[in-house]
């Protein structure tokens, strides 16, 4: 029948039905389109000469001199020396500050690092602050009103067309709001740099009674600044970064007045002043300034994804997962890993078993099923479990236990992004949330790269590999020492070859047949998940 035909038969409801939805579908096609590029500023980062002659420029290259060729690396294993580090360069920087982050939360230690930008432009710095459109909820008007101030500039990476309701956007634009921009990085006048695995926010920072993420930072000096801040600038004038102007509406002066009040209430709270407290206490603090900041001096090299794979248009060249290999080789000892997010995939399975099998001692650290955020990625690790175990693979998974207190920062090991274990139980648990590697206790990474299929093939990506043996043989004890009492090791049964879990740390030590601290049904959705197809999600 013909299809005008069948039309006129409709009944008026259901015409009048098809209709609507055709006007709705009208309604949400044309409001998904994204504003227009033309006419964004364009801007660099602080040229080098001028970098060297900020007080953060003068204060590292004097000693940089002594390591010509050298980045000066610094690890922030603390969570609340992290977030010290990155008030000092705001409060230091005199030129210009480039920041770049997956997520900023709408919390305590959010509005402090927004605060400490604001601050920077008061004194006439120039903000560039680039955030993933999808992790920023509830900030669209803080950070309206903070690109409103004539020194600072907000561009949000593959915005939401929909400010109200941004999962639409995975509906009408799935291809592109499925790329998410995961890199993290903070320099201050290209001089110094802050990136790694740290989000911002108070579970990265040490500064909630929830769940605290065991994460790991470098702070980085000497060559190593200029590569991620010609990164930057890439990202900055990519086709995926938006002014935020063009996103949302200017916000009124009662809203900004609104929004001043609220900051100010929040600095004043008593979270905040117990925070920042326990920051100014730190040891390290003014470490950087004053010259006497421990720095290891090694080649350091940066990997990151070009950013027009937000946009699926990036070659195989242009990815990081590419030259990965190039920049750590084929591991002939040995393989410290760690990941929060394991998706090895059978290819990536394929890669840990041959290496194995040749002789390399390949140890895994990552979430435990009671440790994990993200339930459906466990179940694209365990599906491998076996097959990893069955070739020799160390595998260990990170317990929940308690966390530590705001209010007493514990001083880990040099070098340990471990929880402390021994932390006041003040939150609710820890979760692993670093991403790093070591290969043959010569080089190591640190980055944003998780060895799962998003970060491989969807989202952008950003680390850099150290050659330093004093790093990467800092990570061998770690595995060797911390973790086997911050984690369960996963063994086969000798009998049946069945998974089973070792506690080093019990008194006595022991072994466990089911998931420790798991319920039936979380173990149950593993399963039930483990043969669906969603690994190129995940």
């Amino acid at each position: 029948m013909h299809r005008f035909t069948r039309l006129a038969l409709m009944p008026d409801w259901l015409r009048a039905a098809r209709l609507l939805a055709c006007i709705a579908l009208a309604v949400v096609a044309t409001g998904c389109a994204l504003p227009p590029l033309e006419g964004r500023s364009q801007s660099h980062a602080l040229p080098a000469a001028e970098a060297r002659s900020t007080a953060l420029g003068q204060a590292v290259d004097a000693v940089a001199q002594q390591h010509p060729g050298l980045s000066g690396i610094h690890a922030l294993t603390d969570a609340h020396e992290a977030f010290a580090a990155r008030v000092q360069l705001a409060q230091h920087a005199e030129r210009t500050l480039d920041v770049q982050y997956f997520i900023w939360r709408d919390d305590t230690t959010g509005h402090l690092l927004l605060e400490a930008l604001r601050a920077a432009a008061d004194r006439g710095v120039r903000v560039r602050l680039l955030l993933d459109d999808f992790g920023v909820a509830g900030l669209d008007e803080e950070l309206a009103a903070l690109d409103a101030h004539p020194h600072i500039e907000v561009r949000l990476f593959n915005p939401f067309v929909s400010r109200s309701f941004k999962p639409l956007g995975f509906v009408t634009d799935f291809s592109r709001a499925n790329r998410r921009m995961h890199n993290k990085s903070f320099t201050a006048d290209n001089a110094v740099t802050i990136l790694g695995g740290r989000n911002v926010g108070d579970e990265y920072f040490g500064a909630t009674d929830g769940v605290l993420f065991a994460d790991l930072d470098v702070l980085a000096t000497g060559p190593v600044v200029g590569q991620i801040s010609n990164a930057f600038d890439a990202y900055w004038a990519s086709a995926s970064a938006y002014p935020i102007a063009s996103m949302v509406k200017a916000p009124s002066a009662e809203v900004v007045a609104a929004i001043a009040a609220r900051e100010a209430l929040i600095d004043r709270s008593e979270r905040a002043a117990i925070y920042k407290k326990a920051v100014r206490e730190l040891p390290a603090y003014g470490a950087l300034i004053r010259g006497d900041l421990r720095l290891i001096w090694a080649p350091a090299r940066l990997l990151v994804d070009d950013p027009a794979k937000g946009l699926a248009l990036a070659e195989p060249e242009q990815l990081l997962l590419h030259h990965m290999h190039e920049a750590v080789g084929t591991p002939v000892r040995a393989l410290d890993l760690v990941s929060p997010y394991f998706v090895p995939t059978d290819s990536g399975t394929d890669y840990f078993v041959d290496l194995a099998r040749q002789g390399v001692r390949v140890r895994i650290l990552t979430n435990s099923l009671a440790a994990t955020d993200v339930l459906p990625v466990h179940s694209g690790y365990a599906r491998h479990r076996q097959r990893l175990l069955a070739a020799g693979v160390v595998l260990y998974e990170l317990k929940p236990e308690p966390g530590e207190s705001v209010t007493k920062p514990v001083r880990r090991d040099e070098g340990s992004w471990m929880p402390g274990g021994s932390g006041s139980g003040a939150s609710s648990g820890s979760s692993l949330h670093a991403k790093t590697f070591g290969v043959d206790k010569k080089r190591i990474f640190v980055g944003s790269f998780n060895f799962d299929p998003r970060s491989a093939r969807l989202n952008t990506e950003l680390g850099i590999i150290i050659d330093s043996p004093e790093l990467a043989a800092s990570m061998s004890e770690i595995f060797a020492q911390r973790v086997p009492l911050s984690g369960w090791e996963v063994q086969l049964h000798p009998g049946n070859g069945t998974l089973q879990w070792f506690d080093a740390a019990g008194t006595p030590p022991q072994t466990l047949s089911v998931e420790p601290g798991t319920t039936w049904w979380e173990r149950a959705a593993v399963r039930l998940l483990e043969p669906l197809p969603i690994d190129w999600l995940l």
